[in-house]
């Protein structure tokens, strides 16, 4: 750190002191700024702590006290009367000022990350931030001018956050976590190195790890990469080409990553390491949902504009680095009970100008990213696994998800060919739910000029997407109609109840859930959080899952709905709203391994690409599952009208595809 950020990060330290012990401003307010001051001048401690001791050194005991001291007002039982609460502070504060002021709280604790980056520059920034803050409170409390703090701090200081997301994303600059990955050993102290909450279940999950055989986590390890492998083979890709790969994991899984390092190493791909899928939300769900849009204090066309020319300007600077870059190597995690979030008038939201800003910046940092890590050039592959979260049977189910994910893919080949071969006679498909389930759809294929040469369905097997188990497509939305309707189902990480969703030629026209009372507060839920604050989406995939063998895994074990979306969409057919599962890459043939072209790679929204490329694409892609036990009828109907059923009374009635009951019969059976 250069001298004049140095004499900064102690000017600020020391007016922090200062304002802890007495803050000199209105009285309603003191209590905020004592409790924000104390917070930073406890980071100053941390800092010191990171910079002088060796984590491996220090007793565990210490660094969970220290975990639970940065947590400790998000946790749920002091929560209530945190600030960092927005109805709490509203209730304080008044509307204006309380969320600004949670808004600010939650920004604060970000510097929680710099300290174990050891970035003093990162945290010097966030305490002059709060100074400046103060600085207008102790004078007349000027809201607007707390409203432009903030505005100018994320915007003068975009050449740093957009600059860094950058440049961590290729691997430019060096991280702690691989070093601390190589570390990572039975006593877990390991883990409090990243700074961030760490739930007894992540500990649990790392001491599970440490106690399986090495043999057992090659086994993982080696699934994964030859997945990764498969994929650039499949798609006719040279993964020779890519030197780096980013390396997504949960915190927990640790040991997982060291075995597949060397194994990546084989294939020449240096694993790019970021921190993992673990932060301050999953100490509260709540505190994540209720400051989801924060931005929306400073979100407006100017500060896009002011991200996107950093955000492009340093991928142009290290763009031989991205050249060079793969794609994601992902081990999700799975366990957590389903969270239906409290809807609160005071969290802030985007105003409808806000919500269009917000999709267009999203829309144009996937483009940029595209163009410098061309989608065409790479493949990626994901794998699932439970948590302790699961509940007591965790032991049991987690090897049962290793079989699910290791099943036979040969045998899988041949059976979902058969109804690839049957449903690319049809010209759509009908889908029916069973019993209460009122869903009543047909979805339109394209056409195929040469159908010796040409299929409509990719036959899926366990490369890119572990388990192995669907056949899926991009339905010609034309003529893609009805209702979809799901009892309950877990779509990024939030749950919905009797969900309903209905499309005319492809697109969403109507939507509703049962979570709350009102249907108002339904219809702004699922469009929050699944379309993205946009009006409407359109079906971006049709596919039939066969993994019966992962749905008997989920009833068996009471553990159906909490089932990752990676696992649960093999378990009956399902809808992706939002983009195809080809967008970027639409021009690049794909085969199936008989060599047919999947034809069915564009809609009629992703050809926009071409003319009005604003249009095309949504960057979201939302896989939406109907369980067997809820499906009444999946057919394939040709011109003529003739219909071949695939799915009958949740069975598989093709000739060729009966294997498929066997798990189901034997759950019945149990």
């Amino acid at each position: 750190m250069c001298d004049t950020m140095s004499e900064r990060y102690e000017l600020a330290t020391e007016r922090l002191g200062q304002i802890a012990a007495q803050a000199e401003v209105a009285e309603v307010y003191r209590a905020f700024f004592e409790k924000e001051a104390a917070f930073l001048g406890m980071l100053k401690e941390l800092m010191e702590v990171c910079e002088a001791e060796d984590f491996l050194q220090t007793p565990l005991e210490e660094l969970e006290n220290w975990n639970h001291r940065l947590y400790a007002d998000v946790m749920p039982d002091a929560y209530e009367t945190s600030f960092l609460n927005p109805a709490y502070t509203v209730s304080l504060f008044g509307e204006e000022a309380g969320r600004l002021l949670a808004m600010v709280a939650a920004e604060l604790r970000r510097g929680i990350t710099a300290c174990f980056e050891k970035r003093k520059d990162k945290l010097t920034i966030y305490m002059e931030l709060f100074l400046e803050i103060y600085s207008v409170a102790a004078d007349d409390m000027d809201l607007r001018q707390i409203q432009q703090a903030v505005y100018w701090f994320k915007s003068d200081y975009a050449d740093v956050f957009a600059a860094d997301a950058v440049k961590e994303r290729l691997g430019v600059v060096k991280l702690p976590y691989e070093e601390m990955i190589q570390e990572a050993a039975a006593d877990l102290r390991y883990l409090y190195r990243y700074g961030r909450y760490i739930s007894p279940s992540t500990r649990e999950l790392a001491a599970y790890l440490f106690s399986l055989s090495q043999s057992e986590i090659d086994h993982i390890a080696k699934t994964i990469v030859e997945g990764y492998h498969t994929g650039y083979q499949v798609c006719r890709r040279d993964i020779y080409k890519k030197n780096a790969a980013p390396l997504l994991y949960y915190a927990g899984m640790e040991r997982i990553v060291q075995a597949m390092i060397p194994l990546l190493a084989e294939l020449g791909i240096r694993p790019v390491i970021r921190e993992p899928f673990i932060d301050s939300q999953s100490a509260n769900r709540q505190y994540g949902y209720d400051h989801r849009f924060d931005d929306g204090i400073y979100l407006d066309r100017q500060y896009k504009e002011r991200y996107l020319q950093v955000y492009r300007t340093e991928f142009e600077n290290c763009k031989e680095a991205a050249a060079k870059m793969g794609g994601p190597i992902c081990l999700e995690a799975f366990g957590e009970a389903p969270f239906s979030p409290a809807s609160k008038p005071e969290n802030l939201k985007y105003t409808e100008k806000q919500q269009a800003i917000s999709i267009e910046l999203n829309s144009e940092l996937r483009r940029i990213t595209n163009q410098y890590i061309p989608q065409e050039e790479t493949s990626f592959t994901i794998m699932a696994l439970p948590t302790p979260e699961i509940g007591e049977q965790f032991a049991d189910i987690f090897s049962a998800c290793m079989k699910v994910n290791t099943l036979d893919v040969n045998v899988y080949r041949q059976i979902q060919q058969a109804m690839i071969d049957v449903l690319d006679q049809g010209t759509h498909v009908v889908i029916k739910g069973r019993g209460s389930n009122e869903t009543d759809l047909q979805v339109a294929l394209h056409h195929l000029d040469n159908p010796s040469a040409q299929t409509n369905f990719e036959n899926c097997l366990a490369d890119v997407n572990i388990p192995v188990g669907e056949v899926f497509t991009s339905p010609q939305l034309k003529g893609t109609d009805g209702l979809l309707h799901v009892s309950r189902v877990f779509l990024r990480e939030l749950e919905y109840v009797d969900l309903r969703i209905r499309f005319v030629d492809g697109m969403i026209t109507e939507y509703s859930c049962g979570n709350f009372a009102d249907p108002e507060e339904g219809k702004a839920y699922i469009k929050e959080n699944l379309l993205d604050n946009r009006d409407t989406l359109p079906m971006g995939e049709f596919a039939i899952g066969t993994n019966t063998t992962a749905y008997a895994m989920g009833m068996r074990y009471d553990i159906f709905r909490q089932l990752p979306i990676l696992i649960a969409e093999k378990t009956g057919p399902h809808f992706a709203i939002g983009d195809t599962c080809y967008s970027y890459a639409e021009d690049v043939p794909v085969y199936n391994q008989d060599g047919k072209e999947i034809i069915a790679r564009d809609n009629e929204c992703s050809i926009l690409r071409k003319t009005e490329p604003e249009k095309a694409y949504f960057s979201c892609h939302t896989d939406i599952t109907i369980p067997y036990f809820e499906l009444g009828e999946i057919s394939a109907v040709q011109d003529s009208g003739e219909k071949t059923a695939i799915i009958l009374d949740s069975r598989f009635v093709l000739p060729g595809t009966e294997a498929l009951n066997e798990a189901l019969d034997e759950l019945e059976q149990q």
